[in-house]
């Protein structure tokens, strides 16, 4: 038997929801996401063009702004697991575009740093990068760019100040 297609009022007006949660278009983590998908297409044609994932690109940006770090540290500003950061700087490692070594403190743990020829790349692709801020910018406006990241750092603080609840799931909502 073929499912009956909804004609008239029944294609027009939304049934009844079966869970009482807010729509689906509305959910805050939908809405970032969609966000930063956004966002990100803009970058993309750039990072490829220089053979970059925007993980790699994400970890050589963060490098970029500091010596040296810990591994550790570099999967906590990165917003990385620790198994995929370790392939990405094995990669990153084999195109020279980081150097690693043993921390002197503490013989188990590796700091890394970026190469020369990792500033190198970072210079090459910062003007595209850039220009592509300063597209952004013109387009959705200076002030309200500003806004919206005081605001994602306000929503930050205030959800990092309200903690994390143990629930039996992990799911993103």
């Amino acid at each position: 038997m073929t499912p009956k297609k909804p004609t008239g009022s029944e294609a027009t007006h939304p049934v009844e929801r079966r869970i009482p949660m807010r729509d689906f278009s509305k959910s805050l983590p939908m809405s970032l996401l969609r966000a930063r998908e956004a966002v990100m297409k803009q970058f993309r044609p750039s990072l490829r063009r220089h053979r970059l994932t925007e993980q790699q690109w994400r970890i050589l940006r963060a490098l970029a702004a500091v010596d040296a770090i810990e591994v550790t540290e570099l999967a906590r500003v990165a917003f990385l697991l620790g198994p995929s950061l370790s392939r990405i700087l094995r990669d990153l490692e084999a195109r020279q575009l980081i150097e690693r070594r043993t921390a002197k403190a503490d013989l188990r743990r590796n700091v890394v740093s970026i190469s020369p020829k990792g500033v190198k790349l970072i210079e090459l692709v910062a003007p595209t990068s850039e220009a592509i801020y300063a597209a952004i910018t013109q387009r959705y406006g200076a002030q309200k760019l500003a806004e919206l990241q005081d605001m994602l750092v306000l929503l930050e603080n205030s959800l990092a100040a309200l903690g994390v609840k143990n629930t039996a799931s992990s799911q993103d909502e």
